[in-house]
């Protein structure tokens, strides 16, 4: 298991951005594919972006295509999550999540085997 800490969460108007990071304990985080979930109040928790361990593969939920970026550097440790033209309805927790088996793209919660405690976004309108 990889420990995760998200950070870069916060308020932000309607049609700004933030940056969310990732950062992951352990020396074999390069070979996790990670992504990156988020749940509102009084809803279950939703796939926003997943990329692969080489970072050559990415993949985004139609609600945030276009909009947000998914990118990691293994030297560097962290993965992002680029939020431009925030909307109201992106108000949500957002977590970042690990896995080591292999296989491709992924989506789901069950994916994933480690998460993080997860970073506050609220956009206001």
């Amino acid at each position: 298991q990889v420990q995760l800490v998200e950070s870069g969460g916060g308020l932000v108007q309607a049609g700004g951005s933030l940056r969310l990071s990732c950062a992951a304990s352990g020396r074999t985080f390069s070979t996790y594919a990670m992504g990156w979930f988020r749940q509102a109040p009084g809803k279950e928790r939703e796939f926003v972006a997943y990329i692969s361990w080489s970072g050559s593969t990415t993949y985004y939920s139609d609600s945030v295509k276009g909009r947000f970026t998914i990118s990691r550097d293994n030297a560097k440790n962290p993965v992002y999550l680029q939020m431009n033209s925030l909307k109201p309805e992106d108000t949500a927790v957002y977590h970042c999540a690990a896995d080591r088996r292999p296989g491709g793209v992924r989506a789901g919660s069950a994916d994933f085997g480690s998460w993080g405690q997860g970073t506050q976004v609220t956009v206001s309108s």
